[in-house]
């Protein structure tokens, strides 16, 4: 019994070791968060995944891409499913207690969507006895979900809350700005309402026990920032 266990355990470490060593990553989004993540002809795209990309090349791994419900993600990176998340994801500190995360790489505030026509909505606290569109795990559905007497309704994509909106099934959603605002470009009959929610910051998630990962991470983020590359994108896909 002795030998087994002992044999057991050095399989695990030589295990372990190999995924340490691998030249791949395996990276989890929800590709539901244009312009970050998206998909076009089956195929992701978008900011996050330009710029993990050429993280991945700059510490010389390859990225396989593992498409999730944001919900469960941080259980997938927990249990040792995925090596990273990018998903326009917010360190908060409930968070960093679970996984470790990069330095931040992008800057975000909530947005209110309504149908143009509503005049009754005009902040987070004037939602009280409103049926609202959150997305299962984003900041949004955190905040709201504070407010007491809002009817939250959970959806799995930030399409499926704009589609509720527009079909009048909820009276509001609340989302991250640049989704929020590419929705009204593509969607009439839509407005856009601020929040006096504080500024949160997307950073990428890393296994609680892969400081080294994370280090290599964050010196290919500096890089990008110096040479260019970094702006580049964000002009790309946000100017």
């Amino acid at each position: 019994m002795k030998k087994l266990i002992v044999l057991c355990g050095m399989i695990l470490m030589c295990a372990f070791t190999f995924a340490k060593g691998s030249k791949s990553i395996y990276v989890g989004t929800n590709p539901e968060f244009f312009p970050f993540e998206y998909l076009e002809n089956g195929e992701m795209k978008g900011f996050d995944v330009e710029l993990m990309e050429k993280i991945g090349e700059k510490i010389g791994k390859e990225i396989k891409w593992k498409d999730m419900a944001f919900d469960g993600l941080l259980p997938a990176l927990q249990s040792n499913k995925l090596d990273v998340i990018i998903a326009g994801m917010t360190a908060t500190d409930d968070r960093k207690k679970f996984v470790n995360f990069s330095q931040a790489y992008y800057t975000s505030t909530q947005k209110i969507l309504v149908n143009e026509e509503t005049n009754d909505i005009d902040s987070l606290e004037s939602m009280k006895g409103k049926s609202v569109g959150v997305i299962l795990g984003y900041t949004g559905d955190v905040a709201v979900s504070k407010i007491e007497g809002v009817d939250v309704k959970r959806y799995n994509g930030a399409g499926e809350g704009v589609m509720a909106l527009k079909a009048k099934k909820v009276d509001a959603v609340v989302l991250d700005s640049e989704p929020a605002k590419n929705y009204i470009k593509k969607n009439t009959g839509l407005k856009l309402i601020d929040t006096d929610l504080d500024k949160e910051e997307y950073a990428i998630a890393v296994s609680k026990d892969n400081n080294e990962l994370t280090e290599e991470i964050d010196g290919a983020l500096e890089e990008l920032m110096e040479d260019g590359t970094y702006d580049e994108l964000m002009e790309k896909y946000f100017n």
